[in-house]
């Protein structure tokens, strides 16, 4: 073979990736736009609930960051993939999550315990506050910038580094 030749196919290949990742982020984007809750404001409604931890998560406190809010289940496998990820970014940043339909706070606390997990969770054990938020797929993540406005809707798999992106834009 050629060193022209060669050189042919390495070029090919390579644009022959970027083309498919390319077209696949698209489509991801997409899907992710069809699929996302459409809620009826993009302001963060007053939220006052229960923690997992018997403190109390308030909404109206929480200062001038952005706030990540996870909606996730012990049942759901894609959920259980992603809970380092969230966990990461609870880290850096204000993450509120809710678990949504997955027993009682003892089992939730195992279920974290399990896996490794400490960010502070809402037991939604009848869906309600999923309900208000719309959501449907699991999981389903919305970024809200520090005063308050919706800024990213995500659904399904999120990694720690597109989170961590979405959440320094939302500063």
């Amino acid at each position: 073979m050629s060193k022209t030749s060669s050189k042919y196919s390495i070029k090919s290949f390579i644009r022959e990736v970027v083309i498919f990742v390319t077209v696949l982020f698209i489509a991801s984007y997409a899907l992710n736009l069809y699929r996302a809750p459409k809620l009826d404001s993009d302001t963060l409604p007053h939220i006052k609930a229960k923690l997992i931890d018997g403190t109390t998560f308030d909404s109206s406190t929480i200062g001038d960051k952005p706030l990540l809010i996870n909606f996730w289940g012990t049942w759901c496998p894609v959920c259980a993939q992603e809970a380092s990820n969230i966990e990461s970014v609870s880290k850096r940043y204000r993450v509120i999550t809710v678990a949504v339909n997955s027993g009682s706070d003892e089992k939730i606390r195992e279920w974290m315990r399990d896996k490794g997990i400490s960010y502070p969770v809402i037991n939604d054990s009848r869906g309600s506050l999923a309900e208000d938020f719309k959501v449907s797929i699991y999981p389903t993540i919305f970024i809200y910038d520090s005063r308050g406005k919706l800024k990213f809707t995500e659904t399904g798999y999120s990694t720690t580094a597109g989170l961590l992106a979405r959440m320094r834009m939302a500063k």
